[in-house]
């Protein structure tokens, strides 16, 4: 299904669908970005003209892989920007902002879940990322910073992004979830935060890339440059990122 799903995006891109878009690499054309589920409020802020792909960043690498016409990665992990450089597929990326984690649960909060600990606790349902996606990584690294892998065995679910997390939770489907505490504002009077030791956060790194065969290419790096501007990182930090 999410192969098919992949090649539905490919086609639908390569067709100029979404925002107006068409291809022909006309330099007054707005960039076709491709950008962590994470970064769904914000890149709209700093640039509200271009095409946006908000996905988990491994689908997006493996659709750029697969001939998907972007413009520009962004991710939420240097992994996937890194080895698409590696294979010759975007330009050199750099890092534009960083995160951390916390721990969400609904806002009435059935489970009475007050620290990780908590998460210990008989029936309390957990909903984390998928292995391979940014926030999923990140959330087991956490864990086992601080000790608690055990915690996994409470979970029912694993989602392909870091949306998905926030979703179920919102919904009430789970009693608890680890996002980045920037996807908290937009549901805020739907969930409650628990904030993580600092000492066992994970190194959440988001890095940026033009595409190689980019479309529009100087419409790709005046996105990235947008990022990078002063404006771009002053709308980021507004939203709970931190600077690179």
């Amino acid at each position: 299904m999410r192969r098919l799903l992949l090649a539905l995006v490919v086609v639908l891109l390569a067709g100029g669908c979404g925002n107006g878009v068409t291809g022909g690499g006309d330099s007054n054309e707005q960039a076709t970005v491709f950008a962590a589920a994470s970064l769904t409020e914000v890149f709209p802020q700093i640039n509200p003209d271009a095409t946006y792909n908000f996905a988990g960043s491994d689908d997006l690498a493996t659709q750029i892989t697969e001939g998907a016409p972007a413009d520009v990665f962004a991710a939420a992990s240097p992994k996937y920007p890194d080895q698409l450089y590696e294979d010759g597929l975007v330009d050199k990326p750099e890092v534009f902002a960083t995160n951390k984690l916390v721990l969400i649960v609904p806002k009435d909060n059935p489970a009475n879940i007050q620290s990780v600990d908590d998460l210990h606790n008989p029936d309390v349902r957990l909903v984390i990322g998928a292995e391979g996606v940014p926030i999923g990584d990140y959330t087991r690294t956490v864990l086992e910073s601080m000790g608690v892998s055990d915690v996994l065995d409470q979970v029912v679910s694993e989602e392909d992004d870091v949306k998905g997390v926030v979703g179920k939770v919102s919904l009430g489907e789970a009693d608890a979830g680890f996002v980045y505490v920037t996807d908290v504002k937009p549901v805020e009077d739907k969930v409650a935060a628990i904030e993580l030791p600092e000492e066992a956060q994970a190194v959440v790194q988001y890095e940026i890339a033009v595409v190689k065969d980019a479309p529009h290419h100087d419409a790709a790096h005046e996105f990235v440059e947008q990022v990078l501007g002063e404006d771009g990182q002053a709308k980021l930090q507004a939203a709970g990122f931190r600077p690179p």
